[in-house]
């Protein structure tokens, strides 16, 4: 019985061109070795001794250089093309965190941490762009979750192994194994994959129209703001949960990293075959990312149960869950949204809503607990939540007008 489910599970797997298993490899690669950013504020504090308000604003020039970074890989994809974008963009990321340990001043690592995401981050649209033109259309939301899951698998790896390399070489030594493995990565993406000129083949699911400007897509800029609140809320798990858990509940750090872990855990083990399902269903992305909108939200209202530590699980699980449901087909929808030439522009958009989530995640929710405390924290994250999920309604209602109007 458990071997049958465990091939099936692993048919799931099946089906991708060999560039996407290389995509997915270096996407691993590169995030395991992002080893510096879980610790970043830990150094910037203990290391060299800034104030939390110096920590701040030098997350802030973090968040908006990704942002910058975002937007000038999409717009570079779609001029030179995405292939020469990945390459430059995690080569001088390489250098550049060669150099950033030798920085040690303010302002020197506020304009430092500034261009480093900008050059980072000029990856991921690229990155989605050539997940376009290398899967095939009937397996592309699949192909996407097999780089997310990279991605996961990369994060749960490189915070223990940066932990190891601190204990016993110091923070010096992470700069310099975040840069190899980042100009390792994308030698293995030049050497095993070639350029792919072709054009990018659309699926059907979600027709892409042609439009003057991404700024003139309505329906485009509503999903924006859906992938806006489902990642600002999602990203209350490394701001304001790891608080809520001790101050609540007197967790210790080791019971809320069980929490994360158990979210990971449910990413790796269900939104592949979940994701497989959808397709071979060929369910409409909206109405997914509306249920996992739905969920995500709930989640947070499950929390102001305040009175039982088991929530906290319980609402774990409805989150994860809600996460594989908007994240990897809100991807998907927005690359089969873009009109053919467009794809880097609109992904750029795509991920930049996520940039900012980031920053105004742990601002606004931080801020509200200060003011009000957790309970209005969490009442106000899961209506953004249910607000989310009647915006998926609105586009649904607009898609409709639209095709009838093609």
């Amino acid at each position: 019985m458990l071997l049958t489910a465990f091939k099936r599970y692993l048919n799931n797997f099946k089906g991708f061109s060999r560039e996407i298993w290389i995509l997915a490899l270096i996407t691993f690669i590169n995030r395991a070795g992002t080893m510096v950013l879980p610790f970043l504020s830990k150094y910037l504090k203990e290391d060299l001794h800034f104030t939390y308000g110096e920590v701040g604003w030098i997350m802030v020039a973090f968040g908006f250089g990704s942002m910058l970074g975002s937007w000038l890989g999409g717009k570079l994809s779609d001029k030179i093309g995405f292939y020469k974008v990945m390459v430059f963009s995690l080569f001088t990321t390489g250098i550049f965190f060669f150099v950033l340990q030798y920085i040690t001043s303010f302002w020197g690592l506020c304009f430092g941490m500034f261009t480093i995401m900008t050059l980072a981050d000029m990856f991921r649209p690229a990155m989605f762009v050539s997940l376009g033109a290398y899967a095939k259309p009937e397996n592309r939301t699949r192909s996407l979750t097999l780089v997310r899951l990279a991605v996961n698998l990369g994060f749960a790896a490189g915070p223990a192994l940066g932990g190891l390399i601190i204990m016993g070489m110091g923070y010096q030594a992470l700069f310099w194994v975040d840069g190899s493995s980042s100009v390792m990565a994308i030698l293995i993406f030049a050497l095993l994959v070639k350029e792919k000129k072709k054009a990018i083949q659309h699926d059907t699911d979600s027709p892409s129209i042609e439009v003057a400007s991404v700024f003139k897509d309505k329906i485009f800029w509503i999903f924006l703001f859906i992938s806006f609140v489902t990642a600002m809320i999602f990203f209350q798990l490394f701001t304001a949960l790891p608080l809520y858990h001790s101050d609540q509940f007197g967790l210790t750090e080791f019971q809320t990293g069980l929490l994360m872990t158990l979210n990971g855990l449910l990413i790796f083990a269900l939104e592949m075959p979940i994701v497989s399902y959808f397709e071979r269903k060929q369910k409409g992305k909206i109405k997914i990312i509306f249920w996992g909108a739905l969920m995500m939200g709930s989640s947070f209202y499950l929390l102001l149960i305040d009175f039982w530590a088991g929530m906290l699980v319980l609402a774990m699980i409805l989150i994860s869950i809600g996460e594989i449901f908007a994240f990897p087909f809100s991807n998907a929808f927005a690359l089969s949204r873009a009109p053919r030439g467009h794809e880097g522009r609109y992904m750029a958009l795509y991920t930049m809503s996520f940039s900012l989530a980031h920053i105004v995640s742990s601002k606004a929710g931080l801020g509200i607990i200060a003011d009000f405390g957790y309970q209005v924290n969490w009442l106000i994250m899961g209506s953004f939540g249910v607000v989310a999920a009647f915006c998926c309604l609105w586009i649904q209602k607009l898609l409709v007008v639209e095709s009838q109007a093609a």
